[in-house]
């Protein structure tokens, strides 16, 4: 009998403060475009990063699992979770 063991979910912590407004969106789409099936980024704001949110439901989907750890108001703190592709349906 084989017992499945989870594997440890790998965590990238990004500081969005520390990074340029204007290119905030990009960075995160590329970092979240190379993340495996059930990693994560998880980002730090000073704002409700809800514009970001937006973004990431119409161009992913539900490949993007959005969670909030935190929520303001001096900080907030959010989980984007890669899901599994799912299969397209046979056309």
């Amino acid at each position: 009998m084989t017992i499945a063991v989870p594997l440890p979910v790998t965590v990238r912590v990004l500081d969005m403060r520390e990074i340029a407004p204007r290119v905030r969106h990009t960075i995160v789409a590329q970092l979240f475009e190379h993340l495996v099936p059930g990693a994560a980024l998880e980002l730090k704001v000073d704002h409700n990063p809800m514009p970001l949110r937006r973004q990431f439901e119409a161009r992913y989907g539900e490949l993007c699992r959005w969670t909030y750890l935190e929520r303001g108001p001096d900080l907030w703190r959010v989980r984007l979770e890669r899901n599994e592709a799912l299969p397209r349906a046979a056309e």
